[in-house]
């Protein structure tokens, strides 16, 4: 057979195209091959445009345009801030002398970021801008372009519009028409072109692609749209659906993503014309993963089964859990349902059963904070307050204590809501309000029960701030968690709920305050100087403690060196994998039981506990910014009171 011919399946022959340097039909299949060949026999051919593009209109360039468009882009940069005049004036007389264009010289100098640029040039070239690592990639949009024709294009189809029959695609060269065009021909849908970094797609295809979220459900919902259209589902058949694999792939592997990526929760929620699945990860929520609106009741109910809970029921909430196990680690599972204008969300909590309770400097305690802290807990009787807002680490802090302190010489029972860790030796109650278990009878009933250390997850009333108090002042130690948002301001808290100043002076061991910021990924981290005004900010912030911290870790450093995150493949391209505690630690002295006896406001105790040594949760956040584990931007997001 000849060279450039090839048969056809029906065994007619097809002719072929002429190989070409960048032929995007080379190690394809051969259907595959028949169809770019059909799409668009031509050879690809560059043509420059004259003027920067109108509004709304493609361009019709395949490349970056030399000359005039590249002084268009760099005064995109000028304009910005990106790029100073001096190194715009270097950038062009460096593009005259080597033949390179400026752009070229710009990035490989390192003057502008590569996303930073991309935002610039979508900007010229009148087209979206998008962070693949920010975007929940729709499995049927991955499904509509096969990966193979994905990766030659360099195009991955990101989102699916059914009412406009438009496919988002994410293309390092937007202007590619001819790829553009394949792929309307090979989906039959409009394609959207959006501009992403080279970096960033490489990353996306090996992440959609190989045994990823989107994939695995990619192929769910394949499966499932092939079972839906040999059958009709009969309502009375509903829970035979639900218990089939396409749904109950879906759900494992939403779990599996969970434990693979460490979320501690799992957002289902249900949108006009989607379903929204979001992770939160490291503290933070980020949007993984869309489907569609179609298979949200059977995913639903796959799981309210699981929990056990009434499939049936559409109209209350509903709070159930479960257990699941992947790669040799139990997990469980708190699971709540809630009805929403469009259909049920579901939060999932996830609680590793295998986890190892942390101590406490790996919490974040250190020097005298932590000092302070083992001190008060030694204290054979008193209150231990732990305070913060939902999410904090409170609950992991108390743990992390009790585990410090637990022997068999002593007696320690806890009342939470709910048992999160399983610890040996500790005698652990779940509160049941529906049976009459509550914080308040529960504490009640402990007193009867010869304790030597109490923990109360939380102080919610007036009642069970006065059974802790009685508690402590009979000579048992009690921990217990509060929400407020600093240490000073727990003892006004107090105050609030009726407790009495006299009996609050004696019981009031120390209060400690704390939130919880991601830490910069170790693989990606880099070093960097940052600007003055940031400088003054770390002084005014620090300031006495400013000097001697220079001298102790940087003797003879002038200047502030900072750290940040990249992004990289181990940490999703956030910059950020982990958690750690910033912490203040107040505790109460002479001096502050007699500002509670006069009722004091919580800035004049916070002022004296800053007298007496105390550091603040932004001066912690601050020193171990400057000690390279987290950033500045996670201590004001998370310690700005």
């Amino acid at each position: 057979m000849d060279q450039n011919t090839a048969s056809a399946d029906d065994g007619v022959p097809v002719e072929a195209p002429l190989p070409v340097a960048d032929d995007p039909t080379q190690d394809m299949t051969l259907a595959e091959a028949i169809d770019v060949s059909a799409a668009d026999p031509t050879p690809q051919v560059d043509v420059l445009a004259v003027s920067p593009p109108a509004v709304g209109v493609i361009p019709t360039i395949l490349q970056m345009p030399d000359d005039a468009n590249s002084d268009s882009l760099l005064d995109i940069l000028l304009t910005k801030g990106l790029l100073s005049q001096s190194q715009f004036d270097e950038a062009k007389v460096e593009s005259a002398s080597t033949g390179q264009r400026p752009e070229d010289v710009i990035l490989a100098k390192g003057w502008v970021s590569e996303e930073a640029f991309g935002e610039a040039r979508a900007e010229y070239l009148n087209v979206p801008f998008k962070k693949l690592g920010e975007v929940a990639v729709s499995p049927e949009a991955l499904g509509a372009l096969p990966e193979a024709v994905a990766r030659r294009y360099q195009a991955l189809p990101f989102g699916i519009d059914t009412q406009n029959n438009s496919l988002s695609v994410a293309m390092v060269n937007p202007l590619d028409l001819q790829a553009i065009d394949f792929i309307e021909k090979k989906t039959g849908m409009r394609v959207v072109p959006h501009l992403v970094t080279e970096a960033d797609l490489t990353m996306a295809f090996s992440e959609q692609y190989s045994h990823s979220l989107s994939g695995d459900v990619t192929e769910a919902l394949a499966e499932s749209n092939d079972s839906s259209s040999k059958q009709t589902i009969d309502v009375t058949q509903l829970g035979q659906v639900i218990r089939e694999a396409p749904i109950a792939k879906i759900v494992e592997t939403l779990l599996t993503f969970a434990l693979r990526s460490r979320a501690s929760d799992i957002h289902i929620e249900p949108q006009e014309v989607r379903t929204r699945v979001r992770y939160r990860i490291d503290g933070i929520l980020q949007e993984k993963l869309v489907l569609p609106v179609r298979v949200h009741d059977a995913l639903v109910s796959r799981i309210k089964i699981l929990a056990r809970l009434k499939i049936d029921e559409r109209r209350l909430p509903q709070d159930g859990r479960f257990n699941f196990t992947a790669n040799k680690e139990e997990v469980d599972l708190r699971v709540s349902t809630l009805p929403t204008v469009h259909g049920e969300k579901v939060v999932m909590r996830l609680l590793k059963k295998t986890s190892v309770v942390p101590t406490l400097p790996e919490l974040g305690l250190r020097g005298r904070a932590l000092k302070n802290f083992e001190t008060a807990v030694t204290v054979p009787h008193g209150i231990i307050l732990i305070t913060g807002p939902t999410g904090s680490g409170k609950t992991t802090t108390l743990y992390a204590v009790l585990s410090k302190i637990n022997t068999p010489k002593v007696n320690i029972v806890t009342l939470e809501d709910p048992v999160e860790y399983e610890m040996p030796g500790v005698n652990q109650v779940q509160i049941n309000p529906k049976a009459g278990l509550t914080f308040a009878s529960g504490l009640r009933s402990f007193l009867r029960q010869d304790p030597n250390i109490i923990m109360v997850g939380e102080i919610r009333d007036s009642e069970t701030a006065d059974l802790a108090i009685q508690a402590s002042l009979t000579g048992h130690l009690v921990f217990a968690t509060l929400h407020t948002n600093s240490s000073a301001g727990a003892l006004p808290r107090l105050l609030d709920m009726e407790a009495e100043p006299f009996l609050l002076a004696s019981s009031m061991t120390a209060v400690v305050a704390q939130r919880v910021c991601r830490k910069i990924c170790e693989h990606c981290r880099e070093q960097y100087t940052p600007e003055q005004k940031v400088v003054d900010d770390i002084k005014m912030v620090l300031g006495s403690i400013y000097d001697g911290f220079m001298r102790q870790k940087a003797p003879g450093q002038k200047t502030i060196s900072l750290y940040r995150g990249k992004g990289c493949a181990e940490c999703g391209d956030t910059g950020y994998a982990g958690r750690i505690g910033v912490f203040e630690v107040m505790t109460v002295s002479e001096t502050i039981s007699k500002l509670i006896l006069e009722r004091a406001p919580a800035s004049a105790i916070e002022k004296q506990s800053v007298t007496e040594g105390m550091l603040l949760m932004k001066q912690d956040g601050y020193i171990k910014a400057l000690e390279g584990v987290t950033t500045l931007e996670e201590v004001v997001r998370v310690a700005e009171i």
